[in-house]
Formats: structure tokens, sequence, C-alpha cells
């Protein structure tokens, strides 16, 4: 069986719409596979897509993949591929990662023993884990718990999947939360994947509670402060602008967790931190990224 791909280049909107838009497609062909993901490193918003296919895409293949994008959609490129396992190929990069206590993995493999499992589908490859400030952040999570954090009420900024919502509730159970992101395409994706892991969408603790918002600009994500743990994994230019918001979303002595910054922009991260009042308490560094865990310093007399 000849194996074959379409891929196509895009804003990292433009490509996460049309994954979206393809796990809610009631009539989707099961033998065609998308993938989406960064082109590279240093260039987090240049995304490609992947679309595979055990067969030569014909003009209805290439208008379904089109379909999917509610804006323009980006040029097409057809390869065959090499005589192999077409689904493998399609698999390539997303087999189950572990971070700390916590494990994600995609619906095709079972869950590990002695590992806290979450499973989030290939076509949602952002925020997954796979990314290496998504399993920095869940390796410093795991770590604060271990440290003796405690915490009451927890707030996830630009949430994508919801997967670090749902890890700060695994490990504090009862604690209140809210995720919110800038695309409001993101409350279906927490909402699907919370029921996939076992959370209930609500406002009380241990739910988990929604919102679209642009940074704290939310009446409801400023109610519900302030927060005594507050996680961002977004990119080094709006976590600069955002400090003084979080200062005043943090609680005195609260946790901080920011990652999406390079290590080349980590200086930068910190000095506006520093200038908000915040002190570094742990750093990790995974691949290019530093994932940074700052404490709000308490007022003093």
């Amino acid at each position: 069986m000849s194996s074959w791909k379409l891929t196509g280049f895009g804003s990292r909107e433009l490509i996460r719409e049309a994954l979206v838009a393809q796990e809610s497609a009631l009539d989707w062909d099961p033998e065609v596979v998308l993938t989406g993901f960064e082109i590279a490193d240093d260039k987090p918003e240049d995304w490609r897509l992947d679309a595979y296919f055990p067969r030569e895409p014909t003009a209805a293949d290439r208008a379904a993949i089109k379909a999917l994008f509610a804006g323009k959609p980006p040029r097409l490129r057809a390869e065959k591929l090499p005589d192999e396992d077409w689904v493998t190929l399609s698999q390539q990069g997303i087999e189950p990662i572990r971070a700390g206590r916590f494990e994600v993995r995609t619906p095709e493999y079972a869950a590990s023993t002695g590992c806290v499992s979450f499973v989030i589908p290939a076509s949602q490859a952002f925020g997954t884990g796979q990314h290496e400030t998504t399993a920095g952040c869940l390796a410093m999570l795991d770590a604060m718990k271990r440290s003796g954090v405690v915490v009451r009420n927890v707030a996830d900024i630009g949430t994508g999947t919801g997967l670090l919502a749902f890890a700060a509730l695994r490990l504090w159970r009862g604690a209140l939360a809210t995720a919110s992101d800038i695309d409001a395409v993101c409350v279906e994706v927490v909402e699907f994947n919370g029921a996939e892991n076992g959370f209930t969408m609500g406002a009380r603790a241990s739910e988990l509670t929604m919102v679209v918002a642009d940074g704290m600009a939310d009446p409801l994500l400023q109610a519900r402060g302030p927060y005594d743990l507050l996680i961002a994994n977004i990119l080094a230019g709006p976590l600069v602008e955002l400090a003084p918001d979080f200062a005043q979303a943090v609680t005195p002595g609260g946790n901080l967790l920011l990652a999406g910054l390079l290590q080349t922009q980590e200086a930068r991260v910190r000095r506006a931190y520093r200038k908000a009042g915040f002190r570094l308490a742990a750093r990790m560094v995974n691949g290019d990224w530093s994932i940074l865990w700052l404490r709000r310093r308490r007022a003093t007399r």
C-alpha cells in the first residue's frame, strides 16, 4: 500500500483551528491522520500541518483538508512516502512522555502503572507535553508538590488543552481551578479533554472553570483571585507585559510558574518579575527553554 502526505504551512492559530475542526468532523475519514507542530523552537508562531493518507490524495481529499480552515487555507504540497508503515510515520514524535510523576499519552497507548496519566488526542499536539515547555511545567509542578507547596486556588493562563490545569488539580485535590485562553476554540478542547480525563467543568472545588480572556482581562478571572498558584506557559513578550497584572493576581508568598521563554529571553523576563515583586524559587532548562518557579515577596514593614 502506498503512503502519501499533504503538507501545508500557516500560523499557529490557523493550524490549531484546523486540527480542532477535524476532531469534531463527524464524517472524517478515519484513515486520514492529521498532525500539527511548530516549524522551529525559535519560531513558535509558525506551524506546519501534515495529513497522512494510505493512498494518493484525490481532489476530494484536498478539498476535505482545505474545508477545515475558517480562513484562507494554505497551499498543500503532496509527497509520496517511502514504503513504511504510514500509521507509524504519522505518529512519530508523539510517544508517551514522562515528566515528574506525570505521563502524557495519545489514546493509542495504554496508561503506564505508577504514574498520573493524561490522554490527549494526537491532533492536539499543542500543549500535549511533547513540547519542552509543557513537559518542563509538569516536572516543575511535581517538584512544587514534593517541596510542600500547598495550593487552594490555581489559575492556568493560556491553557491550550487544559493539561497543566488538570495536573494541578491532580496534585492539589480540592483546589479551586480556573483556566483561560485568548482563543475561544480552546473552550471546546478543554471541555473534551476534561471529560476524557475524568474532570468536571464547574465552579466548585476540584472542578475547572474555563474562560476566554486576554491575559487577566476577565471579570470572573479577577473575581476568583487572588491565586496561590498561577501558571502561564505562553511567550516571553506577553509574560513581560503581564508581570504587573500577575503581581496583583498572586497572593503574597504565592507561586508563579512561567514558561514559553527561550534561555536567551530568560534575563529579560526575570528582570520584569523582580521589578514586580517576585523572587526566583527554582529554574529548570529543557532543551532551549527555561521554566521558572517564582514566589511573590511578602510585604515588609
